[in-house]
């Protein structure tokens, strides 16, 4: 190949790679799929399947595959955020009922951290998932004994969230892994 169009192939490589839009997801085979928002990246567990994101306001989407007893995989899905964290957190609580002689503030706990550079807001919550119409796996349904751990990133670039959600045993299996993921944005 001549010099010139090496040169080209290499700058045309790096252009479209610094140019990826914030949520854009590189696959490791051996490490995971690498995760950008907002100018910060981390790479998922390995062991997370990357899907084609159903919808258009997910940038990525991931599913992990439920353990044994429960009824379907659990998700984790990443949109660019809007309307506000509060807004949001408060959205997220509203989807869910809490158990028989339970109150929303008996089943969830939210946190605020800072990650890399950036403010974090952490809601762990569970009961049954009111899934809105408009959810693409869930439709509308009622999931008993569901949990969502909700993530906002409040970054440079807007906001962005991540809801890992699916039955609460699945949810727990990977629950260390997906923190670790989270906490080593940078």
């Amino acid at each position: 190949m001549k010099p010139r169009l090496c040169v080209l192939l290499i700058a045309c490589a790096a252009l479209v790679y610094v140019n990826q839009p914030a949520g854009a997801a590189d696959k490791d085979e051996k490490k995971g799929t690498v995760v950008k928002l907002g100018g910060l990246s981390s790479t998922a567990p390995a062991e997370w399947k990357d899907e084609k994101p159903a919808g258009t306001m997910r940038l990525t989407q991931f599913a992990l595959p439920k353990v044994e007893g429960d009824s379907t995989d659990a998700e984790v899905t990443i949109y660019k955020a809007g309307g506000g964290t509060k807004a949001n957190i408060e959205r997220w609580k509203a989807q869910f009922s809490p158990p028989e002689g339970k109150t929303l503030d008996d089943v969830s706990k939210e946190t605020k951290m800072k990650v890399g550079n950036v403010e974090v807001t952490y809601l762990d919550i569970h009961g049954t998932y009111k899934a809105p119409p408009f959810d693409p796996k869930y439709k509308g349904m009622k999931m008993e004994k569901f949990r969502l751990v909700g993530v906002i990133f409040e970054t440079k670039d807007g906001d962005f969230q991540i809801r890992f959600i699916g039955p609460e045993k699945t949810v727990e299996h990977f629950k260390k892994g997906f923190d670790e993921w989270v906490k080593n944005f940078k």
